[in-house]
């Protein structure tokens, strides 16, 4: 039975990679010692007797993928190489990026280190000083607790709309509503400023999310000026975590997602912010009294609805990339 399952397995195997018509090497290798002489030689001699059935010219190349998954299941592990660096025809045509990756034997490095110099050295060594330094960008200069107050930004929801969760950036309420506790707020959003900058820096990719209708034409706004990237639609399921369906090749995710609304309507949170969870995103996020603060990498408690707090809370993110950015070129040009 065994001898039968590997056959037909070996059957299907090489009908699906003959179509991509490329020259390749047939390599079988036998997991499971048990299984006899006579077997092996019958599965050596199916290999030969298909490859001529489905015309494969046999070519001298390394092994390149390892299919099936069911390798413990039948004993044996068949794999091929293949030349143009393993692209089928059809995605050559098309000039679409795939994901498989090489099988990697015990003579190759897991990784091409690149040439070092003493102009990346230098880079390097700087970039790593920078974290050294509690506020490297000077962030804390942007802002004071009183232009918090000013923007509104410790006005909450009212009482009985509270989340559990975020009791502990509570300050009290007045009239049925909530007041945040702008001196925690100061501090985190300084923390968060300063990551962001950071982030912009490294020459990482950040991306803008935001939900609200009266602050989408804002938040778009602030990421173009930036020279960064925003999302203010609907969000589809899966654009992190199925990123290859989704865009139909691979793609490279933010390093850095900033929600200046962190929920997609009044009950539920954001879908975005889960994702990114999933995929170890890191992420800032303004929540309000009624949002969840768990998920966010860097929470700033504050008013993500009044124009006034968000007009400041994207005018200070799109200052501190700003100042990382600069800071980067200024740190380029010494090559």
């Amino acid at each position: 039975m065994k001898v039968f399952y590997i056959l037909c397995m070996l059957a299907a195997f090489i009908s699906t990679v003959a179509v991509s018509g490329t020259p390749m090497k047939i390599h079988v290798e036998f997991m499971d010692h048990s299984i006899p002489l006579k077997t092996q030689e019958v599965v050596t001699r199916t290999v030969l007797t298909l490859s001529k059935l489905f015309s494969l010219k046999i070519m001298e190349h390394q092994p390149v993928f390892l299919v099936p998954r069911e390798k413990a299941a039948c004993g044996a592990v068949f794999s091929y190489g293949v030349n143009n660096v393993g692209l089928p025809r059809g995605l050559q045509a098309r000039n679409i990026v795939t994901s498989y990756s090489p099988v990697l034997t015990s003579t190759q490095p897991s990784e091409k280190l690149p040439e070092s110099s003493p102009d990346n050295d230098i880079i390097a060594e700087r970039m790593k000083n920078a974290l050294k330094y509690p506020d490297f960008f000077k962030v804390a200069e942007l802002y004071t607790v009183e232009d918090l107050f000013n923007a509104r930004v410790h006005l909450g929801h009212r009482i009985g709309s509270i989340d559990s969760r975020m009791n502990q950036f509570i300050f009290g309420s007045r009239l049925g509503h909530l007041i945040i506790d702008l001196d925690q707020t100061a501090v985190l959003l300084r923390e968060a400023l300063n990551f962001t900058a950071h982030i912009a820096f490294r020459g990482g990719i950040i991306l803008f999310v935001g939900r609200s209708p009266q602050h989408q034409f804002m938040i778009e706004t602030t990421a173009k000026e930036c020279g960064e990237y925003s999302h203010v639609r609907f969000w589809e399921e899966g654009t992190f975590t199925n990123s290859l369906v989704a865009f139909g090749c691979v793609t490279r995710l933010p390093d850095l997602l900033i929600f200046l609304h962190t929920m997609d309507n009044v009950i539920s949170q954001h879908k975005a912010i889960k994702e990114a969870a999933k995929m170890l995103i890191p992420t800032v996020g303004i929540v309000d009294t009624n949002c969840n603060p768990n998920l966010i990498t860097y929470p700033v408690p504050g008013n993500d609805d009044s124009v006034s707090s968000v007009n400041l809370f994207c005018n200070l993110f799109k200052t501190a990339i700003v100042r990382g950015k600069e800071k980067r070129k200024e740190l380029l040009a010494l090559q």
